[in-house]
Parts: C-alpha cells; sequence; structure tokens
C-alpha cells in the first residue's frame, strides 16, 4: 500500500490538521507528518515544539510518523520513500493555491500525486492563523485545538 506525505507548518496544529491526519492514516499503511521549516516565515512555536505537540496529539496512531524538512518537497518525499502527498482542502481559495502546489510536485517528481481531502465541515473555518489570532487577544480557542496546544498557547501569551 502506499505511504502518505501530510505537510504543513502546523503553527500551532489545529483540530482540521488532525482530522486530516486521522483520516489519512485509515487509508494508508504508513503517514509521515512532516513540519515545515520555512525560515521566510516567524512561526510563534520552535520546529521543535511543533513537531513534540504532534507527537503528544498523534501517539495513538501507530502508523503516523513526525518528521520536519526544508527545501524541496519532493525531495523529502523521495528520500523517505513517500507515494503520495495529502492535502486539506477547506475552501475554493485553497484549492487554487493547492493544485498549483499540486502541478508544480508533479512537474519536479512525476508519480507523486497529490491527494485532496475536503475539510470536516466542523473545521472548515479553522486555520492556525486564526487560532494565533483569538488566542493573542485572549479568546477561548478550547475545542478548536488540542488541550497541549491550548497550554501552550497560554504560557506563550503569559511568558
Amino acid at each position: 500500500m502506499p505511504s502518505a506525505l501530510c505537510p504543513g507548518s502546523f503553527d500551532p496544529p489545529t483540530n482540521g490538521h488532525i482530522d486530516v491526519i486521522e483520516r489519512s492514516a485509515r487509508y494508508f499503511d504508513r503517514v509521515c507528518v512532516a513540519v515545515i521549516a520555512n525560515p521566510s516565515k516567524q512561526p510563534l512555536f520552535s520546529l521543535d515544539e511543533r513537531k513534540e505537540m504532534l507527537r503528544e496529539i498523534l501517539g495513538h496512531l501507530d502508523n503516523v510518523e513526525i518528521a520536519s524538512f526544508d527545501g524541496l518537497l519532493v525531495d523529502f518525499a523521495r528520500e523517505h520513500h513517500l507515494d503520495v502527498i495529502v492535502k486539506g482542502l477547506r475552501a475554493v481559495s485553497d484549492f487554487e493555491y493547492e493544485l498549483q502546489m499540486a502541478q508544480m510536485n508533479q512537474a519536479l517528481s512525476p508519480g507523486l500525486d497529490t491527494l485532496f481531502v475536503n475539510a470536516n465541515p466542523s473545521w472548515a473555518f479553522l486555520s492556525s492563523s486564526l487560532v494565533k489570532q483569538v488566542a493573542k487577544y485572549g479568546g477561548a480557542v478550547d475545542g478548536m485545538v488540542a488541550p497541549v496546544v491550548v497550554a501552550a498557547l497560554k504560557a506563550r501569551a503569559s511568558g
């Protein structure tokens, strides 16, 4: 069975991210969640913090591994013997961007397909940026992110 790659910045991981990963884990023998180390962005959480949150949240899934990378996604997929990229889509705007990325990845690595998973309607409004913004101003994000993320956001706000 093919193995899947679920890439993202996960800054922080939301329940929408977790839903897509858990659903992917039902269909693939192996799912690699790859946290992007994007030096052009200023993440709220370090790469190690994001990976640790994901490990804690996804620890119940035996077929999911957590990794990180910088550089080209296709190179990471090739090096780790990953066959399919899985991306969640919330809205048409996501589709336009992700389709362009999928086509570029296909051009760079023929045979590396991208599968799009529609967002669960419960999480379609959710993004890491919105979670960070709400948390920054003291709003409750319980139910939108895992308890470990709520705690990390509160610690970051008070620290």
